[in-house]
Parts: structure tokens; sequence; C-alpha cells
């Protein structure tokens, strides 16, 4: 590390905070204080972990006053709380992001310097929190930041995974697993809360006596302790909290009559108890129906109701006064992040009826107002149908109630379409035939006052198609809600070359309005910025070169166009699209191999769910294609081919600032929005995709002619499932599909196995639900676009800053503000609560002036 410039310094100042000398010597004063007090170590036997630690503790210090005050600022202004409920929340690290949100990146850089030590190396040292698959996990992350940012009184529940996202390895080509023992070390950011742990109750049965209420009783108990970890806002102050649950075995657990004498055994025994919170659950758009996952969704659900209840009647105004659930829908909001925690529908209720003594219809009718769900996904086989006869056997009351629900829920229709039998078993929440299910969506949607898909296509799909009936009956209950990322870690933290150049030319008000984006259109014609934007873009890709050079020991070509296609492998997203263009440009070169070439470095990345024979196909294919590609003399650096190994949050904030290429091209109609897409736009990388999800308001916001777009449109799509999709006769009439396929299917990239690569290409002709072949010519002509436009490197950079500028629409703070104001009736504050420096009174101030808005 080389110390800063003055001119650096100046340009820094803001966004990432001032390094004062005061500021530096206080946080060298508690890295050193830490090293010692914490970690027990001098400077000659501490290793590059205890220092991350001891770094990571002096920065957790400067949370610590501030969470505090924010927990006691909402209890004095006691505002409407929002709950997000999620199974997953995929936060990736946080040493850097809590610097720049408490505004102290630049101190601790200094600070660090000044100490001996490199930041970029003892932030490697953080283990990513992997606790989520991909999308839909990140954005519950992105969420949490910017509720924090906006100043709502919002907590994430979900669950304290021991192992996270499996780490992918690749060996020979194929893709193998290994546990993410993300803990080994400890968590810095993690507070156990040990005396708010909650029990949970399994199996048992319901006793039903002569005029008594129905009992839940013969229960087996878990306890759920819960973890809190700080969500720092951007510089206002507010830290909220994410409260994950961990699996406890009881101290009695098995001790009983039954095990008597076998103490030892009984003690093992506990870790089937705590087993509920022991792996996540790897597959994305997939629903695996087994009775370990359906026991962590009540478990998470449980646990955060139980407190979200507490937390009702602890209330300042509730403490003072007899309690009435009259106003819990007013005071409490809850999200369900897709269906996996929709049994918070009948717990409510079960805890409204069975605990509390309220009346069925007006313990419905609070649960109804309290609710809301988000649809993450049209894909038929990530839907969740819970067997009935397992949840008999888990949840025995909970069936019951959703029984209830379901009759109620039924005899209305019938009282709306009193003929209409097929309408009425497509509406049930209990699905006949081939063994009774429980339709967790229709649950879902019954259950709550809102329901929303994730960009405006999909939440058109939502209404015309899966849930026709539904939206029928009650439009209102139907909205959209674009999906979108957080600046903070998207921009600041990944890329501050871009985010210093932005500030720099218009102010660094963008991070928290990302719509001020759009006054970088007057620059689009500004020689000089065009020549910095792409500067920033060059020094990017030359550091990510080094690191893969390091990694992979290819030697990559830093001028050539880097074409990126990262994101979970499934058939939907179509990297086999991407791997036929591939073979297509190489035997380009190969018929031609004097001709000039735009050279490219084609990098692709993801997991692929353990169970996914499929995927795990694909992933060998694309290894398979670039030890072809990659050591072939004739190519040489026109063409190289990466498979980017364990793609990751950390990774991603590595590989998107370094894109010119981002690839989304999923066939319409399948990828609910998609957010990488937002990532790349924001990052400085041209699109090129399908008008599927959030690329049509991408391609709205920037000007279609501004993206690469490509490929059948959903209606398209649709007509062709009607007549019938003929992979044959694309293969017939498209030659460089067909050499293409051919040296697939004849061992070309499998010479010692020529078969290998046989379930992919009989796929691909007799049961292609995605259509790969449909768009291949479609595709390969909008790339021969592509590196057109690449080769005039200032008209690439002017089509980019267009894009950045029209990115603004994309921050999850717009999409939070609609949450809030359409969704839970909560507004955001720009108030910045007082800092712990500040005595009790400014805060109770602040909490005044909050109740009056």
């Amino acid at each position: 590390a080389t110390p800063l410039t003055d001119q650096e310094k100046r340009k820094q100042i803001s966004i990432r905070g001032i390094a004062g000398v005061e500021n530096v010597a206080e946080l060298k004063k508690g890295f050193n204080r830490h090293l010692h007090f914490t970690l027990v170590k001098d400077r000659n036997v501490a290793t590059p972990r205890d220092y991350y630690f001891a770094l990571a503790h002096t920065v957790r210090d400067h949370l610590v006053g501030r969470w505090i005050r924010t927990q006691q600022f909402y209890y004095e202004a006691d505002p409407k709380r929002v709950y997000y409920l999620s199974l997953e929340f995929y936060m990736g690290r946080a040493l850097q992001n809590t610097m720049i949100n408490l505004g102290l990146q630049n101190a601790c850089d200094e600070a660090v310097y000044q100490l001996g030590l490199d930041m970029e190396d003892l932030e490697e040292m953080e283990e990513d929190a992997g606790l989520g698959n991909g999308g839909l996990g990140r954005l519950a992350a992105c969420f949490l930041d910017s509720m924090a940012t906006l100043g709502l009184a919002a907590y994430g529940y979900g669950i304290r995974y021991e192992y996270g996202i499996f780490n992918q390895k690749i060996n020979h080509g194929w893709q193998v697993e290994e546990a993410d023992d993300w803990l080994r070390y400890g968590n810095p950011w993690e507070k156990a809360r040990p005396e708010f742990m909650l029990p949970v109750h399994f199996y048992g049965r319901v006793e039903e006596k002569e005029g008594a209420e129905p009992k839940w009783v013969d229960t087996q108990v878990v306890l759920a302790m819960p973890y809190d970890t700080p969500i720092p806002g951007y510089m206002n102050n507010t830290v909220n909290t994410m409260r994950l649950w961990s699996a406890r075995a009881p101290n009695d657990f098995n001790l009983g009559d039954f095990n008597v004498g076998d103490y030892i055994q009984a003690v093992l025994d506990r870790n089937l108890a705590e087993n509920i919170s022991r792996v996540l659950y790897p597959n994305d758009n997939f629903f695996e129906g087994k009775e370990l996952r359906l026991k962590q969704e009540y478990f998470v659900v449980a646990a955060t109701l139980q407190d979200v209840i507490r937390r009702f009647k602890t209330t300042k105004r509730n403490c003072s006064k007899p309690l009435s659930f009259d106003s819990f829908a007013d005071k409490v909001a809850i999200q369900l992040n897709d269906t996996h925690p929709a049994m918070a529908i009948p717990e409510l209720m079960r805890i409204f009826v069975d605990i509390e003594k309220l009346d069925w219809d007006t313990a419905w009718d609070i649960t109804k107002q309290t609710f809301a769900y988000t649809n993450h996904t049209v894909l038929p086989e990530a839907l969740e149908r819970w067997p009935v006869e397992l949840m008999e056997k888990l949840l025995p009351r909970h069936l019951q109630i959703i029984y209830r629900i379901n009759q109620t829920h039924l005899d209305h229709i019938a009282s709306l379409f009193p003929d209409d039998m097929d309408r009425i078993c497509r509406m049930s929440l209990i699905e006949e035939g081939g063994g009774k299910r429980v339709n967790m969506a229709h649950l879902c949607i019954v259950g709550s006052h809102k329901v929303n898909g994730v960009a405006e296509i999909h939440s058109d799909i939502i209404k015309k198609d899966i849930f026709r009936d539904f939206s029928e009956m009650e439009p209102e209950k139907f909205q959209n809600k674009t999906n979108g990322i957080t600046p903070r870690r998207w921009l600041l933290l990944c890329n501050p070359g871009l985010a210093d150049l932005i500030a720099e030319a218009i102010g660094e008000d963008y991070v928290k309005d990302l719509t001020l984006l759009r006054n970088l259109n007057d620059l689009v014609d500004d020689d000089a910025f065009i020549r910095d934007v792409a500067k920033v873009k060059q020094d990017n890709k030359l550091k990510f070169a080094q690191y893969l050079e390091k990694l992979y020991k290819v030697d990559i070509n830093p001028s050539s166009l880097f074409d990126v296609h990262v994101k979970r492998i499934h058939e939907y997203k179509r990297q086999l699209l991407n791997c036929l263009h591939v073979i297509t440009m190489y035997n380009r070169i190969k018929r031609n191999p004097t001709k000039v070439f735009l050279p490219r470095t084609v990098i692709i990345g993801g997991k692929a769910a353990p169970g996914y024979h499929m995927a795990k196909m694909i992933i060998k294919l694309i290894t398979s294609v670039a030890d072809v590609v990659n050591y072939d003399p004739v190519i040489g650096r026109k063409l190289k081919v990466i498979f980017l190994e364990n793609y990751r949050v950390s990774l991603a904030e590595k590989v998107i600032p370094a894109t010119d290429l981002s690839e989304q091209i999923s066939t319409a109609g399948t990828e609910a929005s998609g957010t990488g897409n937002m990532k790349f736009m924001l990052n400085g990388a041209l699109t090129i995709g399908t008008m599927d999800g959030a690329n049509v308001e991408m391609a709205e916001e920037a000007g279609e002619e501004n993206l690469f777009i490509f490929g059948m449109r959903v209606e398209e799509v649709a007509e062709m499932d009607k007549e019938g999709y003929d992979a044959m006769q694309y293969y017939e009439n498209l030659p460089e599909l067909k050499q293409a396929i051919d040296q697939i299917k004849s061992g070309y990239f499998s010479p010692k196995q020529p078969e290998m690569f046989s379930d992919i290409i009989n796929m691909l002709f007799h049961h292609d639900r995605f259509k790969v072949f449909a768009d291949y010519e479609s595709y390969v002509k909008c790339q021969e676009r592509v590196s057109a436009l690449y080769k005039d490197q200032t008209e690439w950079t002017r089509v980019v800053i267009k894009n950045i500028a029209a990115s603004g629409k994309f921050s999850s703070d717009r999409t939070i503000k609609e949450y809030a104001t359409e969704i839970w009736g909560v507004e955001p504050t720009d108030l910045k609560i007082p800092p712990p420096s500040e005595p009790r009174e400014a805060l109770e101030e602040t909490a005044r002036a909050l109740r009056k808005i």
C-alpha cells in the first residue's frame, strides 16, 4: 500500500469518510487493544487472521453505540415494525460494508497503513456469510441495507445455518461440493442472545374434548437461540438487526422414561434436534419436499412470531394499557420472501386462536392485514407443494387450521361462481390426485393483503397466468415491485474508482438517491469523461486479469472483451446457449485463422445444485470446451474460456466491475427479475439479453438501442409452445449450429469418452423446455453487433455512460420505498438518529419528531 497524495485524499474525502488524525489514532488504539485483550496475541505471533479479527472488532466497536441507540429510539418513537422473513440471507462479507456505511473507510485505510499492514489482505481473510443460494437470498441482504438506510424500523429474520452454500471445487472439469464451515474461526459480527431463547414444538397430536378448544399436545420441543447481526444504514446512525435462529436441544432432551439408563445415547441424540439449523438446502428454483426442510421452515416462523408478539406486547404504549390485538396490523408488517416462510400464516392463527383466545374471524382479519407475499418464480418445479401426510405428522394443528382456512376460502368462491367446480379445484389450497398436497403459494395469496412479483413482466405473468383465478377475484391484491440492488455494496464498495469518478462529476448525493445518475447524460459527449470511464474499466480489468492468472495460471489478454455469464447454473438460464456461441467463435477462427477477430475472454461461473444432473453436465461441457479452446495454438490470444470456480458474493464484487459484456439470456418468461443484470449495468458493462425479467425495464430506461436485445419475446415463446417446438428444424437449417452440436455429439470435446454429453444432446433435441436452438441464430448475430461496437472504444464507452445514467431506477432504495408506502404502510425518513455522544434528551426529541411524521 502506498500513502495517498493530498489530491487523492481530497477526492476521496466525503464518500468514504474523513481520515482525521484523532480518528486514525483512535482506530489504531482500538486495533492494538483488541489484538492484546480479545485475541491475546502480540505482533510477534499474530497471524493475518488475527489482524483481520482485531480490525473487525475495532470497527464493530463503532457500531455498538449506534445499535443500542437505534433500539432505544424505536422504543421511544414506537413506529410500525417491518419484519422481513426469509430462509436465506446471502450477506457476503461485512467488514468493508460496515466501514463504508459508518464513514470510516478512509480512516481505517490510513490506520491500517500506519500499522504496516495491507487492508486488502485483511479483507480477504473474512469468510463470506453464504446463507443463501442466489438472487432471492442476495435480494434479502440488499433490502436490509436499504431498510436501514431509509430509517425503517425493520428486522430480518432467518436461520443461522452452521453450513452455508457449499464451496465449489472443479476437479477434472466436474463440480465437487465441499462443506462451507464458515463459523470455524468464529464470527465477530454476531452477538448470541441466549436470554431470548424460545421453544418450538413439533409432532404430537391434537386433543379435542367436548366443548373445549382443540389443544396441540405431546409435542417434541426444540429451542431456538437468537444470534443478532447489526445492519448499519448509510451515514445515518441507524443500525438495525438481523436475527438468525439456531436450534438447540433442551437439557432434558431424550432423558425421559423412554431412555432410562442410556444417558450417553440421549446426549448424543441432542444432535437430532440441533440438525434443524445445520445446513442450507442448496437448491435454487427447485422444490425438494424433505421433512428436514419443512422443519426449518416452521422453526424460523415459530420462533420469529413469538418474538414479534413479545415485542408488540412490550412496546411503550402497550405496557401502559390493557392488551388488545386490535392495533396489531397497524404496528406490525410481515413480508414473506417467497413461500418458504408460509407456515407463518397458520402459526399466527394458532397463536391468536389457541393461545390468545381471539375468535376465528377477528384473528383471520388481523392475520390477512399483517402478511404480504412476494413471489419469486413461475417455474412449476420451484413451487412448494407439501404432502398432507407429512404436515399431519409434523404439524397436526397447523394442518387443521389450513383446512379451515381452505373451507372458508372455497365457500367464498362457490358463492361467487356457484357452478364452476373446475375453478374451485384450481383455487383450493389442497391439491388432490397423486397424494394430497398443500399448495403454499395459494396459502400465501389467501392469507395476505398484498401479493407482488419482482419485475413488471413477471407481475403481469402472475396475474394473467399462474395466479389468474386469484387476480380475477381480487385484482387490487396484486402489485409489482421491481427488484433493486444496494449501491453501497454494488458500487462504492466493489468499484471505488467509478464511484469516485461519478462523485467528482455530479456530487456524492447519488449514493442515497441513485436517480441522480441521470445527470451523467450531460457528459455523454465529454471526451475527458469518456476517457476517464474507459480508464477505470481498464484498471479493473487489469486487476481482475492478474487475479485470474494467479488463480488459474492462464494468460489473459486484458484488452480483450470480457464477456461474463455468472449466475446459478440452470437450464432456463441457458449457459448452453453461451457455450454454443463459444464453439461457433472457435470454429470461425479455425476456419479462417488470418481473418481479423475481436479477442474475447469468455468467463462463465456459477454453482449447480448437487442433485441437478443436467446442470453438472453443463459445467463439464463448459470446462471441456475450455480445455480445447485454451490450448489450441491456432486460437492463440483471440479466444479464452474460463470457468470461474466457486462464484459467490465476494467474487461477484471482483468480476462485475471488470466486465464489458453482461450475459442475461434466459428464455423470455422464465427469469422473474434477475439482479445481476442491474449490478453489471451500474458498473459499466453493456447487456446482451432477452426481453425477460428486469432486462425489459433496463431497455426501457436506457433505450432499447443501448442494450443488445435478441431472441423470442414472451408472446412468441407462448406461440411456439402452442405450435410445438421442433429442435431438429433449426439443426438442419443452421450449418454453424449443426457443426457445434455434431462436435459435442462426436466427442470432439471429450475424445476419451465420445458419449459423455449424450444426455445434453438428447435433452436439446427431445425435451428442451427452454428452446436453446430457437434463439441461437438471433444470439450469434447479436454477438456480432457486440464485437462491431467494441471495436469503436469511444462509441462503446458512450453507450456505457448512457447505461450507467439509466440505472438509477434499480436501486433497492427505490424498491423499498415502494414496499414501505404501498404495502407496509410506513414512511421512509431522513431523520438522523443522534449519535451515542449526544445526550438521551436528543434521542427523545428525534423520537417525538418521528411520531409527528
